[in-house]
């Protein structure tokens, strides 16, 4: 799966209509462009790609008084909803995620209501005990990664990666379960996007 996708779809989906720089600006506010590929050409291509692919809508807005090209602003069709909320829940279930697109994922948790969202994590809970049961058949961690010669350091880094994973969604549901964040349905949402003209502290500059 690509986390450009998502974080455009998921920025987009914020704004209600967005062009190109804001969605840059949110992706660099949010820190994906240290994380993923958010960068800016593929941030652009993507939002190209979608709205040739019916994910996105394109309205052409005209130039400013001021001069200056006519800017394209981007809003979800009903497929590119679906396309988001598809990508945001396989994302959260999936225990093989890369990191970018989990982290992702987690940027847009709240857009789904409480209870789906801890169904979900604990599906990837039960994903990854199964994956560490299928390892466990051919690796016995007590026995500690000699048994595989230095090979069996790569099972170990794998059970403890995995062990860890499990772990901390745990404590991401306790804390979901206990109240923390406001979630679909529940008020206001937590604004995470800027709004036009808001500066942005972690912006890139463009080159002159």
């Amino acid at each position: 799966m690509s986390a450009i996708r998502l974080l455009v779809l998921g920025a987009v989906r914020q704004h209600g209509r967005a062009h190109g720089y804001q969605v840059r600006n949110d992706l660099e506010y949010w820190g994906a462009h240290e994380w993923s590929n958010a960068k800016p050409g593929s941030i652009y291509h993507a939002l190209k790609q979608m709205a040739k692919q019916g994910v996105l809508l394109a309205h052409e807005i005209a130039p400013s008084t001021a001069g200056g090209p006519p800017r394209t602003e981007y809003e979800l069709t009903e497929a590119g909803r679906e396309e988001y909320f598809r990508l945001l829940r396989d994302a959260l279930v999936s225990y093989d995620q890369k990191m970018d697109v989990m982290s992702a994922a987690l940027g847009m948790i709240v857009d789904l209501e409480r209870a789906e969202a801890v169904e979900l994590l604990r599906q990837r809970i039960a994903a990854i005990e199964a994956w560490r049961s299928a390892v466990t058949e051919h690796y016995v961690p007590e026995e500690g990664p000699e048994q595989l010669g230095h090979i069996g350091e790569i099972m170990n880094f794998w059970i403890h990666t995995a062990d860890g994973g499990a772990e901390w969604t745990r404590g991401l549901i306790g804390r979901i379960e206990s109240g923390a964040y406001v979630f679909a349905g529940e008020g206001e949402p937590f604004v995470g996007v800027l709004a036009e003209g808001q500066e942005n502290p972690y912006a890139t500059k463009d080159p002159d």
